[in-house]
C-alpha cells in the first residue's frame, strides 16, 4: 500500500510517494525542501513523485540501477517544479557499487536491480535548490559519483553519517545539518557536471575544458569576466568557445552565474561574514547589480539572500543554545 507525504519547496508543496517502502524505512523531513528516506532492505523502488506535467508520446525505457554487490547506496532525488517537462532519453543501465552516490529523476524513477542485503538512503530536493538548469540532470544521472573520486571520498561517508543523525536529531541540530547537506549537495553536484565535462569530451579536448573551467573559478570575482575575455586568454574564437559548452547542455554565462551564486550562498552562510552587507557579497563575486543579484538568487534557490542568511544564522543560534 503507498502512502503520500508532503515537503515544502520552494514555497509550495509537492507530494512524494511512498509506494514500495518497507515497514522498518524512516523518513526524515527537514527545511528547505530536503527530505531523507533510509531503508535497511532494499525497496521496490526509489521515491519517486508525479511529473508536473506529463509528456504526450510513448514513455521511454526506464534507466535500470544495478548494484555490483552488496552494501550501502546514497542516492540524490531531484526534483523540478516547472509546469512541463522535456522528452527524455535515459542513459545507458548505470553500474553502482558500495558507497557510490547516483543522483535520479524523481519524476522518472530508474529500476532497482539490488541484492536483498543492500542498505540504501535517499535525499531528496529540488534541482533548483542545487542551483541546477533543466538540462544538467541527464548529465547528472549519467555516472555516478564513486567514493574514490575527490569529493565523493569525503562526501559519501559525510552524508551516509548525516542520514543517520538527522533521522533521530532534535530539530535545532538537524536544522542546522540541514543548510549543510544542501550547500554540500549542491557542491557535489557542481563538481560531478565539471568532472564530466573534463572526462566526456575526446582526448584533444578535454585539457582545453579543464583549462576554461579553472579559469572562470579562478576569475569568478572579477565583473569583466565573459566569453570574450575567455575566448582570447586560450586562444579560440568565441564561437568556439560557446561550442564547447553547447555541446556540454549549459552556456558560458549559466555556468558563470551558478559558480558565483554558489559561491554567494556559501560566505552568507559563514559568522566570519556576518557584518558583510548582501550587496557587498554580490559585489566580491562579480555580481555589479545588488538587484540583479537578489533577483536571481531567489530564482535558483527560492528565498531571498537575506531569507538565506537568516535561517543560517538561526539554525548557528538554535544549535548553540
Amino acid at each position: 500500500m503507498s502512502s503520500t507525504g508532503t515537503s515544502l519547496i520552494g514555497g509550495r508543496r509537492v507530494g512524494m510517494s511512498t509506494a514500495g517502502m518497507s515497514p522498518g524505512s524512516r523518513v526524515r523531513r527537514m527545511p528547505l525542501g530536503l527530505d531523507i528516506v533510509i531503508w535497511d532492505a532494499v525497496p521496490a523502488c526509489l521515491p519517486r513523485e508525479r511529473p508536473p506535467c506529463a509528456h504526450p508520446g510513448p514513455a521511454a525505457r526506464p534507466q535500470r540501477l544495478i548494484a555490483r554487490e552488496s552494501g550501502e547506496y546514497l542516492f540524490v532525488g531531484l526534483r523540478d517544479t516547472v509546469a512541463a517537462l522535456p522528452p527524455w532519453r535515459p542513459a545507458a543501465d548505470v553500474l553502482l557499487g558500495p558507497g557510490d552516490i547516483c543522483f535520479y529523476d524523481v519524476h522518472r524513477p530508474s529500476v532497482l536491480d539490488f541484492p536483498r542485503q543492500a542498505r540504501l538512503k535517499v535525499f531528496l530536493l529540488s534541482r533548483e535548490l542545487l542551483g541546477l538548469a533543466r538540462s544538467d540532470v541527464p548529465r547528472l544521472t549519467h555516472a555516478p559519483v564513486t567514493p574514490t573520486s575527490r569529493l565523493g571520498a569525503l562526501l559519501s561517508p559525510f552524508l551516509s553519517d548525516f542520514a543517520d543523525t538527522a533521522v533521530v536529531s532534535r530539530s535545532a541540530v538537524g536544522d542546522m545539518l540541514a543548510w549543510n547537506a544542501v550547500s554540500l549537495l549542491s557542491t557535489l553536484a557542481g563538481d560531478h557536471l565539471s568532472d564530466q565535462a573534463r572526462g566526456q569530451q575526446p582526448d584533444t579536448r578535454a585539457p582545453l575544458m579543464s583549462d576554461i573551467l579553472d579559469f572562470i573559478d579562478l576569475r569568478l570575482s572579477d565583473t569583466d569576466l565573459s566569453p570574450e575575455t575567455i575566448a582570447r586568454a586560450h586562444h579560440i574564437s568565441v564561437r568556439y568557445l560557446h561550442k564547447l559548452f553547447r555541446e556540454e547542455g549549459t552556456t558560458v554565462g549559466r555556468l558563470i552565474q551558478r559558480r558565483r551564486l554558489a559561491e554567494c550562498r556559501r560566505v552568507l552562510t559563514l559568522r566570519s561574514a556576518e557584518n558583510l552587507t548582501i550587496a557587498a557579497v554580490a559585489h566580491r563575486w562579480g555580481f555589479a547589480s545588488p538587484t540583479h543579484f537578489s533577483r536571481v538568487f531567489r530564482a535558483t534557490y527560492g528565498m531571498s539572500p537575506s531569507a538565506w542568511r537568516e535561517f543560517a544564522g538561526r539554525g548557528d543560534r538554535e544549535a548553540g543554545g
